[in-house]
């Protein structure tokens, strides 16, 4: 059954939902995964958001949800503004260079503290993006749901212990994908909820195993 929303559209400030609301989840995205502000950031345009993305706002967009900001906040135009006043240092490449999808995104994203995070991710049409790569591990991550990124070595028994901890804190998965580089080697398991999944339960994935690298909840 079709939802209202998904013919009316997403809440946001104009002109394109693709090239606006779409782009503003992938800034929100990095910014969520790299945890907090950054002071600086690189972002790479690709395709239909390399060719229109001046015209559109892509930039200005994508900055925006690097800023916290939602698809719907009237302040978006003044990301870039609002960016130097934070003193976060914003580049922006319009490439030439084709990828998978045309309205792809690449952002590198760096705290003060040194700490690094890169996200490529693609506008897919109405607001909806696709997170296609985290630090270089490809990937599917909607953003549609809550979601557990859990970085582990590719061995037996790590997705049952996963799986059992939510279990047992009654967390209910709605989607799950297991990505890997190669067998026994480092692995990814992207798993989407139906409610957001605490600290705490992140706190014992990660103690539980020590073939568990890394937890994150977004």
């Amino acid at each position: 059954m079709t939802d209202i929303f998904d013919i009316l559209g997403p809440v946001m400030v104009g002109p394109s939902s693709s090239h606006t609301a779409g782009a503003v989840r992938i800034g929100r995205m990095g910014r969520t995964l790299l945890g907090g502000m950054p002071e600086r950031a690189h972002i790479g345009l690709f395709g239909s958001f390399a060719e229109t993305g001046r015209g559109h706002g892509t930039d200005k967009a994508i900055v925006a949800g690097i800023l916290g900001m939602e698809p719907d906040d009237e302040r978006l135009r003044y990301s870039m503004l609002l960016a130097k006043e934070a003193d976060v240092e914003i580049s922006v490449d319009f490439s030439e260079e084709m990828r998978d999808h045309p309205n792809t995104a690449e952002i590198e994203i760096e705290t003060r503290s040194g700490k690094k995070t890169r996200v490529c991710g693609a506008s897919i049409g109405g607001g909806s993006i696709l997170i296609t790569e985290i630090n270089g591990l490809e990937m599917e991550l909607s953003g549609e749901y809550p979601a557990l990124i859990v970085r582990h070595r590719d061995v037996p028994g790590v997705i049952n212990t996963v799986t059992n901890i939510l279990a047992n804190e009654h967390v209910n998965v709605a989607f799950m994908r297991v990505f890997r580089h190669a067998r026994r080697q480092d692995a990814c398991m992207v798993i989407e909820t139906d409610s957001p999944v605490s600290e705490r339960v992140c706190r014992l994935i990660l103690d539980w195993n020590e073939n568990i690298s890394g937890v994150l909840a977004v």
